[in-house]
């Protein structure tokens, strides 16, 4: 479990997040405040402000007289949120094509050919995290803070399911492809292809989980 800087209740909250994160607090666990106060040295009064933060962007949930529980993600939370972000990052890449410089187009470029290289050799850790640096790449040309904030607000809830979705069985060689697709429309100028090109690749992203979860359920009955 990661030190915590210090007692402040932002600084609470960060620890809490990669709690969540990390999985030390297990989806749907009853978060201790004793234990954690006790933990880190501090008093209740942080640790409370922390979990209204949390509670505030859907993290947390409060029972009355039980206390605070990470919250869960649903099969229904999947299907509600993933066509939301896929219109919101769509917009980015909308944005983003009317905003990119040339220069801002060939950063693009050097971050697909990295994503390439890891879909070649199956590197599906590194390749998330070429892949997450792409979008927020795509999010930051867009330059819309509040388009920003809404998606990682929404990320955030999507973190607490610990998606898995490139272990689909041909997702990493898909997802690539989508990937090139949002990439061919931003340096052909194509505004309305790109944003469609990216809500295509999140709403496939939500039917690779649909299928990975259809898989791992027919291994439990099996």
């Amino acid at each position: 479990m990661r030190p915590l800087p210090s007692s402040l209740h932002n600084d609470v909250a960060t620890q809490l997040r990669n709690c969540i994160f990390d999985g030390y607090l297990k989806p749907g666990g009853f978060i201790d405040e004793v234990t954690l106060c006790e933990l880190w040295s501090i008093s209740r009064t942080p640790l409370r402000e922390a979990l209204k933060v949390l509670t505030a962007e859907g993290l947390v949930r409060h029972e009355p007289r039980q206390g605070c529980f990470v919250n869960e993600v649903t099969e229904q939370d999947l299907d509600d949120i993933f066509p939301v972000i896929a219109l919101l990052e769509g917009r980015c890449a909308f944005d983003a094509t009317h905003l990119a410089k040339p220069a801002d187009v060939q950063a693009l470029e050097v971050l697909h050919e990295r994503l390439k290289q890891f879909a070649k050799a199956g590197r599906i850790n590194e390749y998330y995290d070429a892949n997450f640096a792409i979008h927020e790449a795509i999010i930051r040309l867009a330059n819309n803070k509040w388009l920003a904030q809404t998606i990682s607000d929404l990320r955030k809830i999507l973190k607490l399911a610990r998606l898995q979705q490139l272990h689909a069985p041909g997702r990493l060689t898909q997802s690539l492809k989508e990937h090139l697709a949002v990439l061919a429309a931003i340096k052909a100028g194509d505004a309305a292809g790109a944003d469609m090109a990216m809500r295509n690749h999140l709403l496939q992203q939500r039917e690779a989980l649909r299928k990975l979860s259809s898989v791992n359920q027919g291994l439990l009955k099996a």
